[in-house]
């Protein structure tokens, strides 16, 4: 059964992780930075450090949320990056977050579905997602469209919640999660619902080996599955013949 954020209800789960992300949008990034101690930034400015080899001149970000990964991706100098998202909510925050910074000739935030992008086949030179595939309704649908939107020769980067295998990293971050992250999340956010379904969307998900035989099975080829903090984030990485 698909783990949701609010139990209580009949919704779909897009429906229920669009409604969750409109909750949070208005502290999302405080509880961000917050939670992970800031070091949430690091680990966007690596994966896109893998990407500037590639110097990819159209990028999309999916489930772009308040756009901070869109926003980090002008280190790779393409000439346009389009994020897409579910949450008005959130895409609000953002578009007033990417016009204060006067980036709005570089970067466009738009209302679209990650399972059912908005574009045509073979467009982007890359395309990345940050803590965003682990909300699809349908993980090997989303990155099959992933991978139909990206053009041949393009590359895919994921950057997702993981679970440390190694003790005691395993242990502590089982407590921080479960326990910790929900009553500050709660606390900040007024979302009870929201800050367990995280947790519960990290141990459902398939991390690691298991979420690269998925991205392999969408079509992506040369895979490779970067470890990050013990463990407790993974970068992964694709590419479409």
């Amino acid at each position: 059964m698909s783990v949701v954020p609010y139990k209580d209800k009949t919704s779909s789960k897009r429906e229920q992780v669009e409604e969750m992300f409109d909750s949070i949008s208005p502290k999302y990034d405080l509880l961000n930075h917050l939670l992970s101690a800031g070091i949430d930034i690091s680990w966007r400015k690596k994966a896109i450090r893998l990407l500037q080899p590639e110097k990819p001149k159209t990028v999309l970000d999916i489930a772009t949320g308040t756009g901070d990964f869109a926003i980090e991706a002008l280190k790779l100098n393409p000439d346009k990056i389009t994020g897409v998202d579910i949450s008005e909510g959130m895409l609000s925050f953002g578009r007033e977050k990417i016009r204060k910074l006067g980036l709005e000739d570089k970067i466009e935030l738009r209302s679209g579905d990650s399972e059912r992008l908005p574009f045509a086949d073979n467009v982007f030179d890359a395309v990345i997602v940050s803590f965003g595939v682990r909300n699809f309704e349908n993980l090997l649908k989303g990155l099959t469209d992933m991978h139909r939107v990206t053009r041949p020769g393009g590359t895919c980067l994921v950057l997702e919640f993981s679970k440390p295998r190694r003790f005691p990293f395993k242990q502590f971050f089982g407590f921080y999660t479960n326990r910790l992250l929900p009553l500050v999340g709660r606390l900040v956010s007024k979302d009870a619902s929201a800050y367990t379904y995280l947790p519960e969307s990290m141990q459902a998900f398939p991390d690691g080996p298991d979420f690269i035989r998925v991205l392999e099975q969408a079509g992506f080829t040369q895979t490779r599955w970067i470890p990050l903090t013990f463990g407790i984030c993974s970068i992964y990485i694709g590419k479409k013949r």
